[in-house]
């Protein structure tokens, strides 16, 4: 969430920025602004209303205290009159508070200046790619098609238990899933990151905290009898961690990471691309998330992404790094960087890791703070990662390294499978 004294003070440059972002309502800019100036106006009018109230009341004690009865009961009546004339102006405060804060709400983050203005993902930059494009064999087969074969995920009997989008994974299958989730986390702690075991459903204010409320609140699953939230991603629960706390300066950075199984209502989505692993309404994720000081927020951002390429790369997959422009980011997000793994079998990319740093952006909302040196209270910059989304990291795993009568698995994943291929 932006902050309103910085809107105020920078209402062309906010413009500007949400303009990259390709945000179309930016009357909402001037909305803001005028609501502060109601709520100023009501709460100067509230403040010397309640002010004179006080100095009243003080009076009338004084002029009892020498029995000047007479003149107490007149300052009483005045009291009277200005307390009924202070709760409609303290309604009318309490109105404009309230759509002040929900109408700041509907602002997204202000991309960061090295984003590149655009619509949509053909305008997003290329900023390396890696890996090498496997030879596959002939008669290669998509993932769907490797699944049936030997027998790893059952689209159709998850269709039958639940329904589109909530695969069954099966034998060696629901093993590589075992041996992928613990491997991207042996190698997240390795790196310095705590390992966190979160609820998979979070109330109203965590869901908000994060922004994917109200920004996404058709795409989540909504359990209505408890008012709950199934988490599209464990960035939710986990960033909510230290929401409402200070915490000390030599405590930052503070990095965790955690699976979880993620839910996506993806409503809309249909045809080829959805097919397969491609895109699920639930599906495994080990994510990254850190909470640094905001002077350090893009070398650790920078960090995380190298972080993430290193994963990438020991899974033998060829990738690529997209900087994205403000058109395709997130609402939350102030940069984001995507990975895309190549599918050899689909020839398409597939995005497989997102990294953004979203500023101060989700820990106002949270009010996730520190003290500096000179003892001031901050806030700190939130960033996250998928450290990796499964789905399509498996669906590349067994299309890129597909053989004569085999899968053949990365080295870095023997000894979590316990064997060298899949047959």
């Amino acid at each position: 969430m932006l902050q309103v004294a910085f809107i105020r003070q920078n209402v062309d440059f906010v413009k500007e920025r949400l303009g990259v972002r390709n945000f179309k309502d930016l009357d909402l800019v001037d909305t803001i602004v005028g609501l502060d100036d109601q709520r100023k106006k009501l709460q100067l009018e509230t403040d010397t209303t309640q002010s004179r109230i006080n100095t009243l009341s003080k009076e009338i004690g004084q002029l009892m205290a020498k029995g000047q009865k007479a003149e107490a009961e007149e300052k009483k009546q005045e009291v009277a009159a200005l307390k009924s004339a202070l709760a409609p102006i303290a309604d009318q405060l309490a109105g404009v508070e309230s759509e002040l804060n929900t109408t700041i709400l509907r602002l997204p983050n202000l991309p960061a200046a090295p984003v590149p203005r655009g619509k949509s993902a053909e305008d997003n930059v290329t900023i390396r790619e890696g890996g090498s494009k496997p030879g596959l064999p002939a008669g290669a087969q998509a993932h769907w098609d490797l699944a049936k074969k030997y027998n790893l995920i059952d689209f159709e009997l998850g269709n039958k238990i639940t329904g589109s989008g909530f695969p069954v994974y099966i034998n060696k299958g629901a093993r590589l899933q075992r041996a992928l989730i613990q491997y991207f986390l042996d190698y997240n702690t390795a790196a310095g990151y705590t390992e966190f075991q979160p609820p998979i459903m979070v109330n109203e204010v965590s869901a908000r905290g994060t922004g994917q409320l109200p920004d996404k609140e058709g795409q989540m699953y909504y359990v209505t009898e408890d008012d709950l939230y199934l988490i599209p991603t464990a960035e939710v629960p986990v960033t909510n961690i230290y929401r409402d706390e200070i915490v000390k300066e030599d405590r930052l950075p503070i990095r965790m990471t955690a699976y979880t199984p993620c839910f996506r209502r993806e409503a809309g989505s249909y045809g080829k691309d959805v097919r397969g692993l491609n895109r699920l309404h639930q599906f495994d994720k080990v994510e990254i998330v850190q909470l640094v000081d905001p002077a350090k927020s893009y070398e650790v951002l920078d960090e995380m992404v190298a972080h993430v390429e290193r994963l990438l790369q020991s899974l033998d997959l060829q990738y690529r790094i997209l900087r994205l422009c403000g058109g395709d980011m997130g609402f939350t997000s102030a940069m984001t960087y995507d990975f895309e793994v190549y599918s050899a079998a689909q020839e398409k990319w597939l995005e497989v890791s997102s990294v953004s740093n979203f500023e101060s952006f989700q820990t106002n909302r949270m009010k996730i703070r520190y003290k500096d040196a000179g003892g001031k209270t901050q806030l700190v910059h939130s960033l996250n990662g998928s450290s990796l989304a499964l789905p399509r990291i498996v669906a590349c795993l067994l299309e890129n390294h597909q053989a004569e009568g085999y899968i053949a698995l990365p080295k870095a994943l023997h000894s979590y499978f316990g064997a060298d291929r899949i047959d």
